[in-house]
């Protein structure tokens, strides 16, 4: 491991209880010595976050919901950790004086607390989508303007943020991103009309919260993260690609203007990209387990069908457009998926609701560029108003 300077690498966690936060956590734990967690946070789960800040010492924990702030005080009790809860307090432990910054929180509402390391000059490790899909040019600007550093720490971006190391950021011609198909990449329009739940829940890689497994078969997950590499490595839109990998050994491609190809390959396991953002420039020993290619034994690779896929097809279009356009999309898009895993929508009825509230959105002039936070999250919250006006004719529409 690195870090073996007497003065630990002070460390903060946002989103310490989800499964990036736990992936983090676990590398720690391995080699506790060599950080000082200086503030965690959590949404809701006060038992959990008390239970992670205890055994790593944390200075600070903070849970987003109010209410969860006397469970969180009591379990905290006579330990010598700080306990707060709200929005603004989650802000705080992103603000808090550390070298470096796991961003997990999911949504829109970690957007303020990234911001708020960034804001620092920290080091951040870079896991929530929304920060770029909802504020990309904001955010990446205001790291710019901070000297804030950006890491990537979803598997596909580190993928190419590695790959790319391989040339010059002007001799690359072409960035990839790999999707494993999900549970239907073989499935018929028709056989897709009857998902349910339970079979889109099933990922055939990864163990993920229930709404990003969702995205991964709809395949908006790889159209949000096209945008998300649009910010990341300003890259034009016509630059970005997406490709079916179903065994996802490559997680990442990048090719360069002489026709080399240079493709970043590992073991699909979270702590690898979290491990390299964590050592990054250095490395870590053994975060995973070594991708075995002679047990693999063959790589597949196909083009993503956006005629049974349309999410991909409606996220790539709103890159395109820019502007609000992409605050919109992944707006709607959490509407329809909430509204498919409580049973208000049918699986097809989430590309269908999506491409909804762009257009009713165009037209009452939501697709803005976002000025600051607030007007990213006034575009979010108007555009969710939108999707869940249109979602009962949707949802009759696609039954």
């Amino acid at each position: 491991m690195l870090q073996t300077e007497t003065a630990p690498m002070r460390i903060s966690i946002l989103g310490a209880t989800g499964s990036i936060g736990t992936s983090t956590i676990d590398l720690v734990r391995r080699a506790p010595k060599r950080y000082a967690v200086q503030a965690i946070s959590a949404n809701s789960n006060a038992s959990g976050l008390a239970q992670i800040a205890r055994e790593l010492r944390a200075g600070f924990a903070a849970v987003a919901d109010p209410k969860a702030y006397r469970a969180l005080k009591a379990e905290l009790s006579g330990s010598g950790i700080e306990a707060a809860a709200g929005p603004e307090a989650v802000s705080e432990a992103g603000a808090r004086d550390a070298d470096w910054v796991m961003a997990a929180i999911s949504g829109a509402s970690g957007l303020e607390p990234t911001l708020a390391a960034v804001k620092r000059g920290r080091k951040v490790a870079l896991a929530n989508k929304e920060c770029l899909v909802c504020a990309g040019t904001l955010f990446m600007r205001t790291a710019a303007e901070h000297g804030a550093t950006i890491l990537p720490a979803d598997s596909e971006h580190n993928a190419i943020a590695q790959a790319m190391g391989a040339g010059s950021r002007e001799d690359v011609r072409k960035i990839t991103v790999t999707a494993s198909g999900g549970p239907f990449r073989t499935f018929t329009k028709e056989q897709l009309k009857a998902v349910t739940r339970e079979q889109a829940l099933k990922h055939p890689n990864y163990a993920m919260g229930a709404k990003i497994t969702v995205d991964s078969s709809t395949m908006m997950n790889k159209g949000l993260e096209l945008i998300e590499a649009h910010h990341l490595f300003d890259a034009p839109p016509e630059m970005l690609d997406a490709v079916v990998h179903p065994q996802q050994a490559i997680h990442g491609m990048v090719e360069f203007r002489d026709g080399s190809l240079v493709a970043a390959m590992a073991t699909p396991d979270m702590r690898l990209p979290i491990a390299h953002c964590l050592a990054w420039p250095d490395r870590i020993t053994d975060a995973a387990e070594p991708l075995d290619l002679a047990r693999i034994g063959t790589l597949t690779f196909e083009t993503p069908d956006t005629d049974r896929f349309p999410c991909l097809k409606l996220a790539r279009q709103a890159m395109e457009a820019g502007k609000g356009a992409p605050t919109v999309l992944n707006a709607a898009n959490e509407i329809a998926v909430a509204a498919f895993l409580a049973g208000g929508l049918s699986y097809l009825g989430i590309p269908l609701l999506v491409a909804a509230a762009l257009d009713a959105a165009a037209q009452r002039g939501l697709m803005h560029e976002p000025s600051s936070v607030s007007d990213a999250l006034e575009i979010d919250r108007a555009a969710r108003s939108l999707a869940a006006e249109l979602l009962p004719e949707i949802a009759a529409k696609s039954s």
